[in-house]
């Protein structure tokens, strides 16, 4: 039987309102539906054939949904990897890029080993990805940082299965260290779902979050050279993707730090 999402998202805004009300804190504001949120983006390293990523994935699925920290919108990634294939069920969502991609952090925390499920904030944090008091304090905290600014902008395409896109980066010089950062760009869908069948989750109907479709770098931003970024390109869509729940996600990332600068999301142009 799948968590009851009820449960989980109660259990994180309860988790927030009750850190906000102690001695010393400071009462948040309401956001208004005009308030302006600062994008944090929030990575998990999930499978299907890991029992304990089914709570993880619903987890960021419920920081997309309900957004409990004010001032920061959660934008969620999440990558399957390809190392839990050998045990009966193959992920119908796991790349080895997404692999490599955690291997990158495993390296920059210093781990053992890479692990499932794991949750990455703004390339800084990493923690066991069913912790929702470490995820909203993370979050907080990288909302507070220097950000660059980053732009989606849909433009009409005369290819049916693409996307046109221009993003301009602006202000990553307020926040860019000295060294090189690049500008990647991401496709996700949300909603899927499977009906595993062999495995740790056997018998199980696993749900998800926003799913990594498609992952691919823009270009670089230079340390001496940070001031803007504009690019227009087509992304490519599959036909099997579901476009109403495909999202288009932008993030500037240091090449050594792995350190997130800024981050946006657009919807698929329907």
């Amino acid at each position: 039987m799948r968590m009851s999402s009820t449960v989980l998202a109660l259990g994180i805004v309860l988790f927030f309102s009750a850190d906000a009300a102690a001695p010393g804190a400071q009462t948040p504001q309401k956001p208004a539906a005009t308030a302006e949120r600062v994008p944090v983006l929030v990575e998990l390293f999930t499978s299907e054939g890991c029992s304990s990523c089914p709570p993880a994935d619903l987890l960021l699925e419920k920081l997309e949904e309900i957004q409990p920290v004010p001032g920061a919108q959660i934008i969620g990634l999440e990558e399957h990897v390809d190392y839990w294939n050998h045990d009966g069920w193959i992920d119908p969502f796991s790349d080895p890029e997404w692999t490599s991609r955690q291997q990158q952090y495993v390296s920059k925390f210093k781990e053992n080993t890479a692990y499932t499920p794991e949750m990455v904030v703004d390339g800084e944090s990493g923690f066991t990805g069913d912790n929702s008091r470490a995820a909203v304090l993370t979050i907080r905290k990288e909302s507070a940082q220097p950000k660059a600014q980053v732009v989606i902008s849909s433009e009409p395409s005369s290819k049916k299965d693409a996307e046109r896109i221009e993003v301009r980066v602006a202000g990553a010089s307020n926040a860019v260290a000295q060294e090189p950062a690049d500008v990647w760009l991401a496709v996700t869908e949300s909603g899927l779902q499977s009906d595993v069948t062999a495995g740790e989750n056997s018998g199980k109907d696993v749900h998800h979050a926003s799913v990594v479709r498609s992952f691919h770098k823009l270009g670089t931003l230079n340390a001496k050279d940070a001031s803007s970024f504009d690019v227009h390109q087509d992304v490519k869509l599959k036909s099997s993707w579901k476009k109403s729940n495909l999202r288009i996600v932008v993030f500037v990332q240091e090449r050594k730090s792995l350190r997130i600068l800024g981050v946006a999301q657009a919807p698929v142009a329907g």
